[in-house]
């Protein structure tokens, strides 16, 4: 059972949730800091959802793998010789180390302490000195009884989202109102040119509300994205959805990003310069223009730590329009390795405040109403699982 401490942040999460926009407040700073918040996310968030582990485009070939982690489970991403792509729970059948790390090229999947070796469908198809006869004549081994747990997994818009849950509904049902909005920009013929995991020292609900709000663009990045950002655009869904949030804000003609390039036949209209940021629930989240996409990808590593996976990819019709590709991929890497650093700087600090004894949640702007559209999810996520013990 939670504490009494965790009822009173939980009945805090409750109350922040049910009220209005007009009226609502940051969460409490404890809901940040709290390891059994953190355990209780662990057990009905991230092992229950949909959680995005990249771009199918990362993996393009027979072999091409990228591994991520679901809690504490190791998972691997690999594109099969029929081109499809499934995930493999990434941990050797004999003695559970670990088989792959990053990402790379695998014609079949060897794991470095026996050289257990694994098809790339998951299927045993060697292991050493297994065949020989022990002293008990009763024993036998057989390879083809041993295949690695397979991990659900879904591709949804270019994206690979992968779940333990198998009851969870399928991903395109989840999102189908967001990809009503998504669905004119063709992401998923988006070209990537950057991928990175990297380590922040900040609670990755921060990190989420952070990304999925654009009140601090024109303060936090004057130098870089909130350059380009009229305020006055933005605009959000009528309805909130269970699933995911977002918003759309347009930008101005002079952005160095974010607008449609001439040969862009797809897009019309005020869409030529309308950028798109869903936060698809509880950790993905994008900006999806006309010209480009950047995401992350967050998993709590502790109350103060969290992975993040950041990528970029760019239109096609954009990147076959430049003439120096490597230099267009060099300041495009450059100029989001600032923007993300804008972002670490106050993530961190943000997580610094909440630790502080005289911390209190503030009212929250019209901008932040996807952070509104997030306590509701997490509400609805953690109370009944508490109250279920």
């Amino acid at each position: 059972m939670p504490s009494s401490h965790t009822d009173a942040l939980l009945s805090s999460l409750r109350e922040t949730a049910g009220k209005p926009l007009g009226e609502a407040t940051a969460m409490h700073p404890g809901l940040y800091r709290s390891e059994e918040i953190l355990a209780l996310e662990q057990r009905e968030i991230f092992a229950k959802e949909w959680l995005c582990l990249g771009r199918s485009a990362d993996i393009p070939a027979s072999g091409d793998y990228l591994t991520f982690a679901i809690g504490d489970q190791p998972v691997v991403a690999i594109r099969n010789r029929d081109g499809s792509i499934k995930t493999h729970a990434n941990v050797c059948l004999h003695r559970m180390m670990r088989l792959l790390d990053g990402c790379g090229n695998a014609k079949r999947i060897v794991c470095p302490y026996h050289a257990w070796t694994y098809d790339l469908d998951g299927r045993l198809i060697g292991a050493a000195q297994m065949g020989r006869a022990h002293d008990d004549p009763t024993s036998s081994f057989n390879p083809r009884a041993h295949v690695l747990p397979s991990i659900r997994t879904e591709i949804w818009q270019g994206w690979i989202y992968v779940t333990l849950n198998a009851a969870a509904p399928p991903v395109a049902t989840m999102l189908a109102p967001l990809t009503e909005v998504v669905d004119r920009y063709a992401q998923e013929h988006y070209v990537p040119v950057a991928r990175e995991d990297f380590v922040w020292h900040t609670n990755w609900k921060l990190l989420t509300e952070n990304f999925m709000e654009s009140y601090h663009l024109p303060v936090a990045h004057r130098a870089t994205v909130g350059a380009w950002f009229p305020v006055e655009t933005n605009g959000f869904p009528a309805d909130v959805h269970p699933h995911f949030t977002y918003q759309t804000f347009t930008k101005s003609h002079d952005a160095a990003y974010g607008l449609a390039h001439a040969t862009n036949t797809r897009l019309t209209g005020v869409w030529r310069h309308t950028s798109v940021m869903p936060t698809v629930f509880p950790s993905h989240m994008y900006v999806l223009a006309p010209d480009h996409l950047w995401y992350l990808s967050l998993r709590p590593r502790g109350t103060g730590q969290v992975d993040v996976r950041f990528g970029v990819a760019v239109a096609p019709e954009r990147l076959a329009a430049v003439a120096d590709k490597a230099k267009f991929v060099a300041d495009t890497i450059a100029f989001f390795d600032q923007v993300n650093g804008e972002d670490k700087l106050v993530v961190q600090g943000i997580y610094e405040g909440a630790k502080a004894p005289l911390s209190v949640p503030g009212r929250l702007s019209w901008m932040e109403r996807e952070i509104h559209d997030f306590i509701g999810y997490l509400a609805r996520r953690l109370s009944p699982a508490a109250e279920r013990g």
